[in-house]
């Protein structure tokens, strides 16, 4: 049960009622609990919504290199919204189930942001030259900035989600 009481859907703003939509609608929300928990500042969670909508509508990193960043983060946050939705169907369970850096699996640039994502959520401080370099070997500089920044969004928004339990109830 969500440490917040659930906004009902009737009671939000219109505009973030159709943010939510088109975020169901598009993939990017699996559910619209969380937002719905956090709306108790609709203003707040209407932003974060879009700032989030923005970045998969205009992404450069593939669906599926955002989708095994945005799973090795929600490992290490353990939201468990997170870790249920799957964003991309090219990703398999296959892939979640070996979902390290180092599996041959996957290409050169999906392990790094499978390594950035990690280090990012686990330990920022530790994001050195070296990564910086691999980085700019495998991405440009408008997709590093677009991995931080999505990375960034989920790192928070899966924090957020598992510290208020804003999940859709167990049966």
């Amino acid at each position: 049960m969500p440490r917040l009481p659930i906004v009902p859907r009737g009671k939000l703003p219109s505009s973030l009622n159709d943010t939510i939509e088109q975020g169901l609608d598009t993939g990017v929300l699996s559910t619209a609990v969380p937002i719905q928990v956090w709306s108790h500042r609709p203003d707040v969670a209407q932003s974060w919504l879009e700032t989030l909508l923005a970045l998969n509508q205009s992404a450069l990193l593939s669906a599926r290199e955002r989708e095994l960043a945005r799973l090795r983060v929600s490992a290490i946050t353990q939201c468990q919204a997170c870790q249920l939705a799957r964003k991309s169907d090219q990703v398999t369970e296959e892939d979640i189930a070996c979902l390290r850096a180092d599996d041959e699996r996957f290409t050169p640039r999906e392990q790094l942001a499978i390594r950035f994502a990690e280090t990012f959520a686990h330990d920022h401080t530790a994001l050195d030259d070296e990564m910086y370099q691999s980085l700019g070997a495998q991405f440009s500089d408008p997709e590093i900035a677009e991995l931080h920044l999505f990375c960034g969004l989920m790192l928070a928004g899966g924090r957020v989600t598992y510290a208020l339990q804003a999940y859709e109830a167990s049966s």
